[in-house]
């Protein structure tokens, strides 16, 4: 799997940043035709860290219309999520950080978008091997199916393989968003 892992992410280091900008503006396309936005939502992005796709589209969409937007902030071994201001610092891994004291549990919010590793067409992801995603979102696997909030994992198609084998603790995925094909 580590293997797999550092195969993916240099895959996705190689992107030109010419490509990098246009897979960017379409991911924004691709999540604008399934993400159901409505107005009070709190939405959850990340910035992006070690070649991840860009969700900088989305993020300024959100902010064109007034969502609430929050990035992940470690806490301890999981993540709790902090309101986007002006103030950052770097966590342990250099990752920028709001300082908020708007602070929310995962259960909190009502959408959130993760950066992958890797995924499949069954929409198990490959995340970067901490497993602070997978302890933050472990409430969804004793959630109804339709239950708060969704979870969309945000990736380069380059990222795609043919089949993870998900482990009792991955964090399931509502959907996954390539500048080209969603997967439901």
């Amino acid at each position: 799997m580590q293997t797999l892992r550092q195969s993916l992410r240099n895959q996705r280091r190689t992107l030109s940043d010419h490509h990098r900008e246009a897979f960017a503006r379409q991911l924004l396309q691709k999540v604008q035709q399934v993400v159901n936005f409505q107005e009070g939502q709190k939405i959850a992005l990340y910035l992006e860290n070690d070649g991840e796709i860009s969700p900088k589209h989305i993020q300024n969409f959100l902010e064109d219309n007034e969502f609430s937007i929050y990035l992940p902030i470690l806490d301890d071994k999981s993540l709790k999520f902090a309101r986007i201001g002006d103030k950052f610092k770097n966590n342990k891994f250099g990752i920028a950080e709001p300082t908020s004291t708007d602070i929310l549990n995962a259960e909190q919010l009502d959408i959130i978008f993760m950066p992958l590793v890797g995924f499949d067409t069954q929409k198990n992801r490959l995340g970067m091997g901490g497993g602070f995603y997978d302890r933050t979102l472990a409430f969804k696997k004793h959630q109804e199916h339709n239950a708060n909030p969704k979870i969309y994992g945000l990736a380069f198609d380059c990222q795609k393989v043919e089949k993870l084998n998900a482990k009792p603790w991955d964090a399931p995925l509502d959907v996954v968003i390539t500048p080209t094909i969603i997967y439901k």
